[in-house]
């Protein structure tokens, strides 16, 4: 049975670790603006949209205090570097604050570190010359403990800003033939909290969709969370009386074996 722990937190705390998610290929920009909306009205930290929903992102969100983060080279990571840079380049250009980047999954299941470095430097340089942050995407479905590991060390020494675990759609061909994703799991979470320097931070996305599981994640010391159950964990919130003095959450952490 897993151990509840009361965790000290105001409703607008909790939206403040949230990435509202607008990520998914089949979403119509009717979707697409009613989910700026809920990312508006809620003030979480960002809405993280496809790059051609920036613009409809600044017209929505500007003096919201609420971010756009953009993703790149999104789901799978295999665009070339200098695809990846222009793309990066022109995300923060047209107004993306922050860059969700997916690693060359392919290279760092080959051991390729020196590309795989490469390539982070060389987009983590041009958002930040642009004044804007990366969070490199690992896809940790796909990788083994000493890949995640690896990936982290490359990421405090350049530096970056966050390193993130999943996409949402790193989905692992079964032996029955189906295709599944565990996205965060607290294993993997301490074993990137346990191979980061301080100044770099960790994004969970990949199936959080309830309060427990947004507490979970920040009692493990995450501070932001990727989700497009936005609406429904801070309605649960509400509902819970986090928003009244004491403001704490009685939670059970994520699934330790998960």
């Amino acid at each position: 049975m897993a151990t509840h722990t009361a965790v000290a937190v105001s409703l607008a705390q909790i939206a403040k670790v949230i990435d509202h998610s607008l990520l998914h290929p089949a979403m119509t920009d009717k979707e697409i603006l009613a989910g700026l909306e809920i990312a508006k009205r809620n003030k979480v930290a960002a809405a993280c949209v496809k790059p051609y929903s920036i613009s409809a992102a600044k017209d929505v969100l500007d003096g919201s205090g609420v971010l756009i983060c953009a993703v790149v080279g999104f789901p799978h990571g295999n665009s070339t570097t200098a695809i990846k840079v222009l793309e990066a380049e022109d995300a923060v250009k047209t107004g993306a604050h922050e860059i969700d980047m997916v690693a060359n999954i392919g290279k760092v299941l080959g051991g390729d570190w020196e590309y795989v470095t490469n390539e982070i430097r060389a987009v983590n340089d041009t958002v930040v010359k642009h004044g804007a942050i990366l969070k490199l995407i690992f896809e940790n479905d796909f990788l083994q403990d000493e890949h995640v590991a690896h990936l982290c060390k490359i990421c405090t020494a350049l530096p970056v800003a966050f390193i993130k675990t999943s996409t949402g759609f790193g989905f692992v061909k079964q032996p029955n033939g189906s295709y599944t994703s565990k996205g965060v799991t607290v294993p993997r979470l301490r074993l990137m909290k346990a191979n980061i320097g301080p100044h770099v931070q960790i994004k969970a996305a990949g199936g959080i969709r309830t309060l427990d599981e947004v507490m979970g994640a920040i009692s493990l010391g995450i501070t932001r969370i990727g989700t497009s159950a936005t609406a429904a964990i801070i309605d649960e919130a509400i509902r819970r009386g986090i928003n009244k003095p004491p403001g704490f959450a009685l939670v059970s952490p994520l699934d330790p074996h998960g």
